[in-house]
């Protein structure tokens, strides 16, 4: 016979195990550095809460992700916590897969920086947690420009002083080309964000659904005539791919271009690959189009999103761990491990405190760049569900242009392209 104290001590941990809430969270870090310390925040937090287990998954690519979410939503099977970039904002919106987070319970987002919080809070809602962010930098040879006789303490800010710096380069007969530009619909809309320039009508898409580009734009023309100008001088490489970050990291790590302009959550990645090269790398504000003032860059990355079909002690233990995960302490660390954005001001206060600036003075360039954007609809950054597939269009756009089209031919073409996509999207809300 059993002792009734057992069955007692059985029935009480059947109990405990019957009332844990489990929290699914999907992201996509495939990598070691970045899903392992996601897993130990996760470990962390599971310790401290013996009614809650964090489940975190990498579940593919940002698109892969997020088209998972929303399959999963209808199946009545989503997680409660996800990681969706930036540009899925809109059509994580549309799925009706979410709920703000600034509805689940009252959270003070004060300490999260301004530029960062701006672009997910959306006509009055904050609808998801920034995360990683980063925004794009200048990375350049500091060899190879004074082989070429530029000066690496001052750094081309502007398209022309880009130019100027590139015939210099192939004037001295370097062995390199001078800048590896990926032809990249995010740069794109930063070089936009910076003229002070929406992307489309309404406000940027903030005020009401995105119904046209503003391609036909002089601030967009701009941005196509400087890639022309690029390839017209034979100045411009790439690995011929859209959107390749990679393609022409590699490029400039083999010291194949004095310049390359990539995400500021890449520093890491650059600095070691310049160490193992051989070169001494420099880091710049990102240059920007001539005849405007520096408006400041729209944020890149990703934030957390909490699913609506989940139960409310899910969706409390969903925020209250993403709270934690960009906790003071954690994001702080997290920058330092990734190169991303700490996204709150006082791990900013942190990190300066630390030194952690005088020790790695590359980063700060970056946050200077990020922490004097304006505020704008501009900056705040262009919304549209269809953005996944305008993006591409436009660096169709561009690589047409580097391919011999003329600026007003890919401008006007693209421009169409775009306008009839976010036209087929918003006939689904009629």
């Amino acid at each position: 016979m059993i002792p009734m104290k057992r069955i007692l001590l059985t029935l009480a941990m059947l109990g405990t195990a019957s009332a844990q809430t489990t929290v699914e969270f999907w992201h996509s870090f495939g990598d070691a550095k970045r899903s392992g310390w996601i897993q130990a925040r996760a470990d962390e937090y599971n310790k401290t809460h013996s009614d809650v287990k964090i489940m975190p998954t990498y579940k593919g690519s940002y698109n892969d992700s997020l088209q998972a979410t929303i399959l999963a939503a209808r199946q009545g099977k989503a997680p409660a916590l996800v990681q969706i970039f930036e540009v899925g904002s809109q059509l994580a919106l549309d799925s009706g897969a979410f709920q703000p987070v600034s509805s689940i319970k009252n959270v003070d987002f004060s300490d999260y920086i301004k530029p960062v919080i701006n672009y997910y809070t959306i006509q009055g809602k904050v609808n998801s947690l920034p995360f990683n962010s980063s925004s794009p930098v200048l990375y350049f040879n500091q060899d190879l420009m004074k082989k070429a006789g530029l000066d690496p303490k001052t750094p081309p800010t502007t398209f022309s002083g880009l130019l100027k710096a590139c015939a210099k380069i192939k004037a001295a007969g370097l062995e390199a080309k001078c800048a590896a530009v990926p032809v990249y619909g995010w740069l794109f809309e930063q070089w936009m964000a910076e003229q002070g320039a929406p992307l489309v009508n309404n406000g940027n898409g903030r005020d009401s659904r995105a119904t046209a580009s503003n391609l036909d734009s002089a601030a967009a023309k701009k941005i196509f005539q400087f890639f022309k100008n690029l390839q017209d001088g034979g100045y411009e490489t790439y690995s011929g791919k859209l959107a390749d970050t990679d393609g022409t990291n590699a490029i400039f790590s083999n010291q194949k271009a004095v310049f390359t302009i990539n995400s500021t959550a890449d520093l890491g990645n650059q600095m070691d690959s310049a160490k193992k090269a051989g070169f001494k790398l420099g880091v710049g504000v990102l240059p920007i189009p001539d005849g405007s003032k520096r408006n400041g860059v729209v944020i890149g990355g990703a934030s957390l999103w909490i699913s609506k079909g989940v139960s409310k002690p899910q969706a409390e233990a969903a925020l209250d761990f993403a709270l934690y995960m960009t906790s003071t302490k954690n994001m702080a660390d997290w920058h330092k491990l990734t190169g991303y954005y700490p996204v709150r001001q006082s791990s900013i206060n942190s990190l300066r405190s630390q030194g952690w600036f005088t020790q790695t003075p590359l980063q700060l360039v970056a946050f200077n760049q990020l922490l004097k954007t304006v505020p704008s609809s501009a900056t705040a950054g262009g919304l549209n569900g269809a953005a996944i597939q305008t993006r591409t269009i436009i660096e169709e756009g561009l690589q047409k242009v580097l391919g011999g089209q003329s600026v007003d031919a890919a401008q006007a073409e693209a421009k169409t392209r775009v306008d009839a996509a976010l036209s087929e999207y918003s006939a689904n809300f009629k």
